[in-house]
């Protein structure tokens, strides 16, 4: 997953996201509403509005290229919902965070002051159960808030699949435009690049 800054330039941001572990509930669009950025749309699949609670581990992190001691390998746990927005005969499908966890101060710090990000650091743990041949099949994310360990599980079966064009994990997983809402209103965009993904339909999932 790369981050850049702009055509031409290097990319800001790099990093591995492994064992991503996705919950997606439909939702009333009105909930969302409020929470738009400017100049973006509602996205939807099959009429549908959708949010997500994403937990995943960021590994090999560089900013500009440099890995920074102590923040290169974390959790991250994030609830985000899906927008467009349309540039000439282009229509950009993207993310919006409406939270995202993280273990390190420092990088929430950063996130927060200097891009409006919504980030919150907090305790945070995974645990990883593999297959005989190394692939995930029990994954769990945990955050520790009022006092208490809350978690995002799924437990997954047989092998991973290509994405379907047109179904929902496609919708769920391909986009590569992140917006922020500023604090003066208007709208930042960002570009992410990343392979496409394979795939597992969890066969259980928790959520606390």
């Amino acid at each position: 997953m790369t981050l850049p800054q702009g055509r031409g330039e290097r990319a800001f941001l790099t990093a591995e996201w492994r064992e991503l572990a996705m919950l997606n509930h439909a939702i009333d669009p009105s909930v969302l509403a409020p929470l738009v950025p400017r100049g973006t749309e509602l996205d939807r699949w099959e009429g549908t509005a959708y949010v997500s609670v994403v937990g995943f581990r960021f590994l090999s992190t560089r900013v500009l290229g440099v890995r920074v001691p102590g923040h290169a390998d974390f959790e991250e746990v994030n609830l985000r919902f899906y927008v467009r927005r349309r540039e000439g005969a282009e229509s950009r499908r993207g993310v919006v965070f409406i939270r995202e966890l993280v273990p390190r101060r420092a990088i929430a710090w950063t996130a927060r002051v200097m891009y409006n990000e919504p980030y919150l650091a907090l305790p945070m743990r995974h645990s990883i159960e593999r297959s005989a041949d190394g692939e995930p099949r029990d994954v769990r994310y945990e955050w520790r808030r009022a006092g208490r360990w809350e978690h995002l599980g799924v437990r997954v079966e047989g092998q991973p699949a290509p994405l379907v064009p047109g179904s929902e994990a496609e919708f769920i997983t391909e986009h590569y435009w992140g917006y922020t809402r500023q604090r003066d209103g208007s709208t930042v965009e960002y570009r992410v690049e990343h392979p496409s993904w394979r795939v597992w339909d969890a066969a259980s999932s928790t959520l606390d």
